[in-house]
């Protein structure tokens, strides 16, 4: 307070930054919308101002406040960062894409706008050399700068050509043999190559260089289980999940490597009839009929689908997936659709019970949770999801919102749970599936191996999925 009583920008700024590191964004825009008031012709109240904006989907008022704040201070790359990602939101991709542009003039090596920059020309044409093209620049310009070859590798993944992502590896660890970073993504693309010998080898350096990495750790337990180690692995998983309990990831792969070795616990999750289930979403008041409200909200979400290819390192194939965050939406459909959602996903956590599980054994009151994302996303004829887990989440879900005439014939494009998302000796095939229907919603565990089927035809595939936490 200053000497007046009132509230002065610098309390508001730090109350904003309090607040946004325990994510309570909603409180902390409100901060930064007052500190902005106060500091008219500060570009750093502005910026501050439009990220957050941003962070909440909230994309025109993120671009009004980038613009200003450049109009105060031009050469600053993060904020040309937060425009361009402002206006992708708002589907003006031409313009984000001069903004990312911009963002790397002004620092070459400015990994987050390469990313966005790479990553939107992917989703826009799903063409390579294209999409790459400022990103090769800048590793020659930066000579070889390691964070780019490891961004440059993904995106050699992303295309299906995990071979020239080792090899691209490779040729950067010639010079940095001891940069655990570079192992560890030398390693993951080994996995993606199917050479799990040379993907234990990495990975095995890549904990020597940095033994307290948990993301390294992982990544052995990883190839331990697809060289048959079974018995490692799970000793290593269990040394993580000591540290760090609430590691998803990890209890997936702990999980997977009891199933391995006969552990009935492999199994128990994926066959707890309390913790997979679908259930019914209700019919929002004010429909017709509950076909008129499927459809109405099947066309505001492919409306949002401006996309043709699949986002860098999400577990979607032959498909496209939405950008915002549709759980803020202020849409009517979608936000009358989440007041369902959230009816639906508090019935779910009251009638888990007690236990001692992972999952209840973090069980809030029915409602104290909240959402962590919500997306879209649009398979089309041939598309799939590669089986995976969700490491931020506690629960998480697929909503069927349009599903193809294939699904009536099992397994196409069902959802598939308990089979997991990387390599392992013995192969192991799903636990248990389930058939979509159009206004269920299928709820998990974060930790839970899941993905879907193949599916052939004509028609797309439409959904929609979400991560919740306890608060």
């Amino acid at each position: 307070m200053n000497g007046a009583g009132q509230t002065s920008p610098q309390d508001h700024a730090g109350r904003a930054r309090a607040l946004k590191a325990q994510g309570r964004l909603e409180e902390a825009l409100e901060h930064y919308r007052l500190d902005a008031c106060l500091r008219t012709q500060s570009s750093v109240a502005a910026h501050n101002l439009a990220s957050t904006a941003g962070d909440l989907s909230l994309f025109e008022e993120a671009a009004a406040e980038a613009e200003r704040a450049l109009s105060l201070s031009r050469a600053v790359p993060e904020t040309w960062l937060v425009l361009a990602r402002a206006r992708q939101g708002l589907g003006h991709l031409d313009e984000a894409e001069q903004a990312f542009a911009q963002a790397i003039a002004l620092r070459a090596d400015y990994y987050d706008a390469h990313h966005d920059l790479a990553q939107l020309r992917w989703m826009r044409g799903g063409e390579l050399a294209g999409a790459t093209r400022a990103l090769d620049a800048a590793i020659v310009a930066t000579h070889e700068a390691q964070p780019l070859v490891i961004l440059r590798s993904r995106m050699d993944i992303a295309a299906g050509e995990p071979d020239a992502a080792v090899a691209r590896l490779e040729h950067a660890l010639r010079s940095a043999p001891a940069d655990p970073a570079l192992r560890l993504a030398t390693a993951q693309a080994c996995a993606a190559a199917g050479r799990s010998g040379a993907q234990l080898s990495h990975v095995v350096e890549a904990l020597r260089l940095a033994p307290s990495s948990t993301l390294a750790a992982s990544g052995a337990v990883e190839a331990l289980l697809a060289e048959g180690r079974a018995e490692e692995a799970r000793d290593l998983a269990e040394r993580i999940l000591a540290h760090d309990p609430r590691h998803q990831g990890v209890r997936a792969l702990l999980l997977t490597a009891w199933r391995a070795l006969g552990d009935p616990r492999g199994l128990a999750d994926y066959e707890d009839t309390g913790l997979i289930r679908s259930l019914e979403v209700a019919t929002p008041e004010g429909w017709a009929s509950r076909e008129e409200w499927l459809g109405a909200v099947a066309g505001v979400l492919r409306a949002r689908h401006g996309f043709s290819m699949h986002p860098l390192g999400q577990s979607l194939r032959f498909g496209s997936q939405t950008q915002e965050d549709l759980s803020r939406s202020n849409d009517p459909v979608i936000a009358g659709l989440f007041l369902e959602i959230r009816r639906t996903v508090s019935r779910y956590i009251a009638e888990l019970g007690p236990g001692s599980d992972p999952t209840r054994a973090r069980a809030p009151s029915p409602e104290r949770w909240r959402f962590t994302g919500a997306w879209s996303v649009l398979l089309r004829a041939g598309g799939y999801h590669v089986d995976h887990v969700h490491p931020e989440g506690w629960i998480s879900s697929a909503l069927h919102v349009e599903t193809p005439a294939a699904s009536a014939e099992p397994p196409q494009g069902w959802l598939a749970f308990g089979r997991p998302g990387i390599a392992t000796r013995p192969e192991m095939a799903p636990l248990h599936r389930i058939r979509p229907k159009a206004g269920n919603l299928v709820l998990f565990p974060s930790y839970c191996w899941h993905g879907t089927e193949h599916f052939r035809g004509e028609e797309d595939r439409l959904s929609l999925a979400f991560d919740v936490v306890p608060i």
